[in-house]
């Protein structure tokens, strides 16, 4: 799938370089820089630097191939926070259970390879890898498991956020791949926290509704702001 979706796939007409001189920059500094306008934007900062800030937009409810873009790297953006934080869970052996550490192995290797697959999809157009900070949730056992539910949750949420604003069908078919393995992954962590905590024991379940909510961008990445985990 990976030769299917990529940079030449997203830009035919040349839209995204041609973004590069909307916001002042020739195509050359542009590639140098490896950016565009991507998932960034965060009300009150930005997640990724004063170069994407100024390149950052909003992902629109029209859908373009530059959309597609936006919508792609803020894929990316989630997937770079959740690849990490099992990547330090596991580096920390942060698991009170075989069952859980199994999972936290297994999802660390899903997350990367999804990392990899949205890297090469975008190519140059794909957004830096920020820093994080995931202080006790990647060393404390409890904290990790119930740190993994809530991340899984809301990348549920965000892929099914943007479905409706995608154009191209190889990007539509790549995030409906992952989408099915990130809700997979929300019922795992769910059954091994008992269903989770807090609510009715309904919203406890593995499979807590008949129909997922989908969030918006805006709403996803305040989430994460929220956090603390990305910062710089």
């Amino acid at each position: 799938m990976s030769d299917i979706l990529n940079l030449e796939t997203l830009d035919v007409d040349g839209a995204i370089r041609a973004q590069a001189e909307d916001i002042g920059l020739d195509r050359s500094a542009f590639f140098k820089k490896a950016a565009v306008a991507g998932g960034g934007a965060v009300a009150g900062g930005m997640l990724f630097g004063p170069f994407l800030e100024n390149a950052s937009a909003a992902i629109s409810t029209k859908r373009s191939k530059k959309n597609d873009v936006k919508i792609l790297n803020f894929a990316l953006t989630l997937e770079f926070l959740e690849a990490e934080f099992y990547e330090q869970a596991v580096a920390n052996n942060a698991f009170a259970t075989p069952e859980l550490t199994l999972f936290g192995q297994t999802v660390a290797d899903h997350e990367a390879e999804h990392v990899a697959f949205l890297r090469k999809a975008l190519g140059r157009s794909a957004v830096k890898k920020p820093s994080f900070d995931f202080g006790a949730t990647v060393t404390d056992k409890e904290r990790f498991a119930q740190t993994a539910q809530v991340l899984e949750d809301t990348g549920v949420s965000a892929y099914l956020g943007q479905a409706g604003n995608i154009l191209q069908k190889a990007v539509l078919n790549a995030a409906g791949t992952i989408v099915t393995v990130e809700a997979r992954h929300a019922a795992w962590i769910r059954f091994l926290n008992g269903g989770g905590t807090g609510g009715s024991p309904e919203a406890r379940r593995p499979a807590p509704a008949t129909f997922d909510k989908p969030k918006s961008e805006k709403a996803i990445l305040s989430a994460v702001k929220g956090t603390g985990f990305i910062t710089g």
